[in-house]
């Protein structure tokens, strides 16, 4: 296997991982797409990620194989690609796949002409279906090249067209609370009343999805979308897509009991469950919520965290080729390792002889049964109970760390590590836990330090001392929303600065002239066949949602009007898609819940500013901000200076007299 392919310096595990192939693979760049058109030659573009199962098998059935590899790389410009690394080319030629077949994946595979247009695509192939595929299409352009550039016309005008914003209003109509009502009313009738989430499988956790319900049903004192939320991760936490021994969650399950999981876990996927659960925490003191925090916390420090203090991609599904092998267990060694508490721990865990799921005699580490039906069943008291899990936990890690580890993507990205900075430093707060706020704090000095290009801007990758490839939108959105989450966290006025300098790069170098919405893409990108806006919210929240947010919260922070018009503007135009599909719009909903409830700005001065700070993160209020200490710059602070202790609490620009207790400012926010 000594022959390699162009990718042997590539910097993305994933690309990495296909440089030994015979396909003479090239990365996206100049290089490569300058020869298919100096030769004329279709474009193959393979989207994937390193995480992915179904990737790794088309890989070996055919992009490891001679025969298929000789098909390749006669007619094409094989071009391999990271979806994490290049969203923007994902994001146009998954578009592609969809208009051309209704669906979309990855393994992504996309034919296109030398201008880089698609005119064929699906995901994974069988190998002699892929065969077909190449030499069908290969014919098309030798024999009828004017039929392939007519798919592509139209394929290209579709994707142009898709997603596109037009402003309907120039100005954001009163909210009420029946706006709220057309979202959730049709919302409710797809929760699953026994297992938590949607009545679907499979089912994915959707983060942000039930921070938004979570919130709605606080705010709007609605106990049947409230307990929803709470049952729903209450569900997660207890099934196999949580890692009951090693923290951290997987990335969906395929079924609808959350009982098998789709091994990988993914930073961002656990970055935002670790929001959610502290959230949840807070609001609801559930000591379960806590657990779930503090164990997923725990993981990512010793398994996703770099030596310059950044936060890596993934953890593949695989190890020794079988998806899960890491994570599951047979009776056999089970009873072994746990020696005469084999039968509680494995009623705890439901470890059964035949095995929990479909590959014979391996159980999948799961609570099926109530702690309470447990004590009753064994006769023994919850402190006993408790004792013997966290013996028995220790003692399976201490088994399960000698096995062969699943695959580990170590390129950091900044959107991600911005997403598990904000989770950080709120955790830290909430639970007061400093070394939370310190890991948080490292990361982002090191993003300042290192990802930022000569004219301000930010770079989206960091691995082996290297930062190359342009920030995209939701790097910006999501770093600046950990920078605002670090001032919440320490009053130190240095992350406003540099967020609000960030945000001045969007507005400078993301705008769309013709849409309320700003860009995927940078001005400073290079160019690619169509110019997208990221608008609907996914199992990651829209980069222009997360922006519409920064934005209100900035306005109000350094009172800059254009700000706070802005995201007024960008909500004016999704809002009235909202009620039609809620769960992918749950981002933007809770910049409207702001609106209709209101952001409570909260001041605290004086010299005992950490003390009430970390009074007020006891009690849950969602539709914050908070700011303070003793000296500032910052409009809302102005005249407001003294060492004694208050608390102010301004609304829609009216403020309360200052009171010196969090008793007394809770009663105002009542």
């Amino acid at each position: 296997m000594s022959d390699t392919n162009n990718l042997i310096h590539a910097s993305s595990p994933y690309l990495l991982q296909h440089a030994h192939n015979p396909v003479n693979w090239y990365e996206w760049g100049a290089e490569a797409l300058e020869k298919a058109k100096a030769e004329n030659k279709l474009i193959l573009v393979s989207i994937g990620y390193s995480a992915c199962h179904w990737c790794h098998v088309m890989e070996r059935e055919s992009f490891e194989n001679h025969e298929v590899a000789e098909v390749m790389n006669r007619h094409f410009i094989c071009i391999k690609v990271d979806r994490e690394e290049r969203p923007d080319i994902d994001q146009i030629y998954m578009f592609a796949i969809q208009l051309m077949t209704g669906s979309g994946g990855w393994p992504l595979n996309c034919i296109c002409l030398p201008d880089q247009r698609p005119i064929y695509g699906g995901t994974y192939f069988r190998k002699n279906d892929w065969i077909n595929i190449l030499e069908n299409v290969a014919a098309l352009w030798a024999n009828e090249p004017d039929k392939a550039i007519q798919y592509a016309e139209r394929l290209t005008s579709g994707i142009k067209d898709s997603e596109k914003i037009i402003l309907a209003v120039a100005t954001a109509e009163e909210y009420t609370h029946e706006h709220l009502n057309e979202i959730i009313d049709p919302w409710k009738r797809h929760f699953d009343i026994g297992y938590g989430g949607y009545n679907r499988a499979p089912k994915f956790p959707l983060p942000n999805n039930w921070v938004f319900l979570l919130r709605y049903g606080f705010l709007k004192d609605d106990e049947s979308v409230f307990t929803a939320v709470c049952h729903t991760l209450e569900e997660m936490s207890r099934g196999g897509i949580y890692d009951q021994i090693g923290g951290g969650f997987a990335r969906y399950s395929v079924d609808d009991k959350w009982h098998v999981p789709h091994f990988e876990k993914m930073l961002y996927d656990n970055a935002q469950l670790i929001s959610l659960y502290t959230e949840a925490y807070q609001c609801t003191k559930f000591y379960s919520f806590k657990q779930t925090v503090v164990e997923t916390i725990n993981w990512v420090f010793e398994e996703m965290t770099s030596a310059d203090g950044l936060f890596y991609s993934a953890l593949d599904a695989d190890s020794e080729g079988v998806e899960g092998k890491f994570y599951i267990w047979d009776k056999t060694e089970f009873d072994q390792v746990l020696g005469e508490d084999a039968q509680l721990i494995g009623a705890y865990y439901n470890i059964t002889e035949e095995g929990n799921w479909e590959e014979e005699q391996t159980n999948i580490l799961r609570k099926t049964l109530s702690d309470d039906d447990l004590l009753a069943k064994f006769d023994i008291t919850a402190e006993e109970l408790y004792d013997k899990v966290n013996s028995a936990k220790e003692k399976l890690m201490a088994v399960r760390s000698k096995r062969v580890r699943p695959g580990l993507d170590d390129k950091c990205l900044t959107a991600w590590n911005g997403m598990m900075i904000k989770a950080l430093a709120y955790a830290g707060q909430v639970l007061n836990h400093d070394l939370y706020y310190q890991k948080a704090s490292t990361a982002a000095s090191f993003i300042l330090s290192h990802l930022k290009s000569e004219n301000g801007g930010l770079y989206r990758n960091y691995k082996n001392g290297k930062a190359s490839i342009t920030g995209f939108l939701d790097d910006y959105a999501f770093f600046i929303e950990a920078l605002i989450a670090l001032y919440e966290a320490d009053f130190d006025e240095k992350w406003l600065e540099e967020a609000k300098l960030l945000t001045d790069y969007v507005i400078a170098n993301f705008t769309d002239a013709d849409s309320p919405m700003f860009f995927y893409t940078s001005a400073e990108s290079e160019d690619l066949i169509a110019r997208k806006h990221e608008v609907m919210d996914n199992v990651i929240p829209a980069s222009n949602s997360t922006m519409a947010q920064n934005l209100q919260q900035l306005g109000l922070l350094f009172d800059i009007e254009q700000y706070t018009e802005k995201a007024s503007e960008m909500l004016a135009a999704v809002q009235p898609k909202i009620k039609s599909y809620g769960s992918a719009y749950s981002n933007w909903a809770i910049q409207l819940l702001n609106e209709i409830y209101g952001i409570n700005e909260i001041a605290i001065i004086g010299l005992e500013t950490d003390r009430i700070k970390l009074a007020l993160s006891g009690h849950y209020i969602p539709n914050k901000i908070t700011l303070g200490g003793t000296k500032s710059s910052l409009p809302l602070l102005k005249g407001k200076q003294s060492n004694e202790t208050k608390v102010y609490i301004c609304r829609n620009k009216v403020c309360q007299l200052p009171v010196n207790t969090v008793e007394d400012a809770l009663e105002y926010l009542q």
